[in-house]
């Protein structure tokens, strides 16, 4: 599996903060020790990509109810070897949501983070190691819940954190609302 465009892209990163910097340079580290980065089969971790998605006023924001983990969190999932994480994370978005309004909005990553999945009957537990991407899709356009979630809406931007506490999407939050961030980000992409 070709990783070039992936360690290219990372590369080029700039993470949020400590936390986030450490996760990236893990990221990074993963991506090149292991060809096979792409492939569900390497059971200690694997590449995903998921789909930040913001409507075009930048106030609200998709959250998908994971039916297996039984939380909130934003769209995406396997790479299934397919070594372009934007498309994973734009495949997954469409699947997860059934929006077709959807819109890419930069080339670049726009958060790295790593989570531990719990073991589930052979499946041992292991790392995703998920690449987001930005996406807007039109507030007019209703998600549809798909067959892997409980639920899938819009939510406020400052009502995401009361679905999902963690950093990892406290931090996506902030970058949303960093006006000087986003600029910067939309314009490099």
């Amino acid at each position: 599996m070709h990783r070039k465009f992936l360690l290219d892209q990372l590369s080029y990163y700039t993470p949020w903060d400590e936390r986030e910097q450490e996760m990236w340079e893990n990221t990074l580290a993963f991506v090149r020790d292991h060809p096979t980065c792409f492939s569900r089969d390497l059971l200690e971790g694997h590449i995903t990509g998921s789909a930040w998605i913001v409507s075009p006023c930048r106030r609200s924001v998709v959250l998908i109810h994971h039916k297996k983990l039984n939380r909130w969190f934003q769209p995406g999932g396997h790479s299934d070897n397919n070594p372009n994480t934007s498309e994973v994370a734009m495949r997954e978005a469409m699947e997860e949501t059934g929006l077709r309004s959807l819109k890419l909005l930069g080339k670049e990553p726009f958060d790295i983070d790593i989570h531990l999945i719990p073991e589930k009957g052979a499946t041992p537990a292991h790392c995703h190691f998920d690449v987001r991407y930005l996406f807007e899709a039109s507030l007019d356009e209703s998600p549809v819940v798909s067959e892997e979630s409980n639920d899938v809406v819009w939510t406020r931007l400052e009502q995401a954190l009361i679905h999902n506490p963690e950093r990892s999407i406290e931090r996506m939050v902030e970058k949303t609302r960093t006006a000087h961030f986003l600029a910067r980000y939309l314009e490099a992409g």
